[in-house]
């Protein structure tokens, strides 16, 4: 919508081609030069009046909605589970004094676009942040701030996205935390007793805890959760001022406390569970795999970010989230017309098979050439395309 008037895009297209721009790392002067009709004036225009974060957050929202309502996104999951991750790109050109460099990148300059991925596959929030800045800060941003209809109950990263302070937050904020931790057997558990109590978990224990540091700042960590949750704060910005704190602050340390029981209570679940484990794996999958989508989709300009301003790399990464759950939506969509197709023309397919598809193929998509925005006359409103015809087996 408009920022002043509150009105709609009139130009459909127009807006489109904005968003293109963004989602394929191409940039308003190229794409004027790539979609007859438009220019970079009139792209600059409606990029300055109807293209801000919550423009692109409303839109998100919707496309995660409709597909987390479509029947055949069930066979992937119910919605409630979650992964995130990050992905490195390259800052290139102007921009380069803008990246920072972390070894795990290489030698390079980037920038990290965090995102959030459903079992379902939608990308429902995606951030961009610095890659020195471990991913755990994070993680508690996109599941309170997306604004879908998605309930998320337990959330997957890999090694990057926990911290014990992490773990004490998703608890106080209700979410099960379920980190793929890299050198398990180096990760300690904690106990509330001498180790006597537990001799058959000795090598495994690291110390004990400190419950009389959790009791006495309680209220204090009450009071930031409420914070957190309310939205008077963010949780990455409170996880980077605990992790700055030093050890002998009050609440930091008994944050940590409250983390290690979480940690050592997942842990235990972990070495027990083996339909845990493969949740964890099979959710960090989906979210590999929607990264090679998005790659894909942002490969103009060698798939560098070359925007000098933190406002037109957000913009880069909400266009390029909007586009990938575009993708998505569509391929839901067009699995189910094909499944049906094949059950119509009497071939027998076993219902169980479907969860092990997925909506994030990109080959039947063009991203190269000049971009048009035809209506197919034999397309009517509402209508769908025409599936290709059953090859004989």
């Amino acid at each position: 919508v408009h920022l002043k008037s509150g009105e709609r895009a009139k130009d459909k297209n127009l807006l489109l081609t904005t968003i293109l721009a963004d989602a394929i790392n191409l940039g308003l002067t190229k794409m004027a030069e790539s979609c007859p009709g438009m220019t970079y004036a009139k792209l600059s225009w409606l990029q300055a009046w109807h293209i801000r974060d919550e423009t692109y957050g409303a839109a998100l929202a919707d496309l995660v909605n409709a597909q987390f309502r479509h029947p055949f996104a069930e066979h992937w999951g119910d919605g409630t589970t979650s992964s995130s991750d990050g992905q490195n790109f390259r800052t290139g050109s102007k921009a380069e004094s803008t990246g920072h460099i972390n070894p795990k990148y290489g030698s390079s300059p980037g920038k990290t676009f965090y995102t959030h991925i459903s079992d379902q596959y939608a990308p429902f929030h995606s951030k961009v942040v610095n890659v020195g800045v471990r991913d755990s800060t994070y993680v508690l941003d996109g599941l309170l701030h997306h604004e879908s209809d998605l309930c998320i109950e337990e959330h997957y990263t890999d090694t990057a996205g926990f911290t014990d302070h992490v773990f004490a937050l998703m608890h106080l904020l209700g979410f099960r935390f379920a980190p793929r931790i890299r050198d398990l057997g180096d990760t300690k558990l904690y106990i509330p007793k001498s180790n006597s109590a537990y001799d058959v978990l000795k090598p495994l224990i690291g110390g004990t805890l400190n419950i009389n540091q959790v009791q006495a700042h309680w209220d204090d960590i009450l009071r930031l959760a409420t914070s957190i949750k309310q939205g008077t704060v963010t949780a990455s910005l409170m996880l980077r001022k605990l992790g700055s704190y030093p050890r002998q602050n009050g609440l930091a340390v008994a944050l940590r406390e409250l983390g290690r029981i979480e940690r050592t209570l997942f842990i235990l679940d972990w070495l027990q569970s083996v339909e845990l484990r493969r949740r964890v794996h099979a959710g960090l999958n989906k979210g590999e795999a929607r990264n090679a989508l998005a790659r894909a989709v942002f490969f103009n300009r060698l798939g560098e970010i070359r925007d000098r301003t933190f406002e037109q790399q957000r913009y880069r990464a909400s266009g390029l989230n909007l586009v990938t759950a575009a993708i998505v939506l569509w391929n839901t969509v067009y699995l189910e017309r094909a499944a049906k197709t094949l059950i119509n023309h009497g071939k027998t397919i076993d219902s169980t098979l479907w969860q092990y598809l997925s909506p994030l193929g990109w080959e039947h998509i063009n991203l190269t050439g000049d971009y048009l925005w035809r209506s197919s006359s034999k397309i009517g409103s509402g209508k769908f395309r025409s599936l290709r015809p059953l090859q004989p087996a």
